[in-house]
């Protein structure tokens, strides 16, 4: 090798360590100025308070329905299985009727049911975009106090360094506590 093949390779070695070095420096430093957080949503709607006042509404509002059911499905139960034991006593034409009726209350209890899953499904999502609408305008005002350049709410992974969820939730529940 000549001495200016050998110059030449050095200076193209040191060209690629600079140019290896810049690549490896420039994403760090990208990362420096990109402020970044992410909130667990799912966390935010189960620990937050008033995530659980809505929780707790729903139970109160729709318990006692609740209970009418399984009251209902109760007393279902307990006829069939008296028809069950009377069955081979009855007339054709009386166990024909029992049966007619027992298959109508239960077509009448399921009806109840879908109702009653309809209606607690539509109010849950009502109570919850309540509080979902609450939790955006602590993570806005996060965003703009503390000036991140990204909030996340989805995330497949997250460090627990960009994790801003905690703050939310105390920021929720000092809100609920003030009213």
């Amino acid at each position: 090798m000549t001495s200016s093949s050998r110059a030449l390779l050095r200076s193209l070695s040191a060209a690629v360590a600079l140019a290896c070095s810049a690549a490896a420096v420039a994403p760090a430093a990208m990362a420096q100025e990109l402020k970044i957080g992410y909130v667990n949503s799912d966390r935010v709607l189960r620990d937050a308070v008033p995530a659980k006042a809505a929780q707790s509404k729903l139970e109160t509002e729709f318990s006692k329905r609740d209970k009418e059911l399984n009251d209902a499905a109760l007393r279902l139960k307990a006829a069939a299985d008296r028809f069950e034991k009377e069955q081979p006593t009855l007339a054709e034409s009386e166990r024909g009727r029992r049966q007619r009726d027992l298959v109508e209350q239960e077509r009448d209890l399921q009806r109840k049911r879908r109702e009653f899953q309809e209606d607690l499904t539509q109010r849950k999502n009502e109570e919850l975009s309540l509080v979902v609408e609450r939790a955006n305008r602590v993570i806005k005002q996060i965003w703009e106090q503390e000036k991140y350049d990204l909030i996340l709410q989805d995330a497949v992974f997250a460090s627990a360094r960009v994790d801003i969820t905690d703050k939310v939730i105390r920021a929720l529940n000092a809100a609920s506590a003030a009213k």
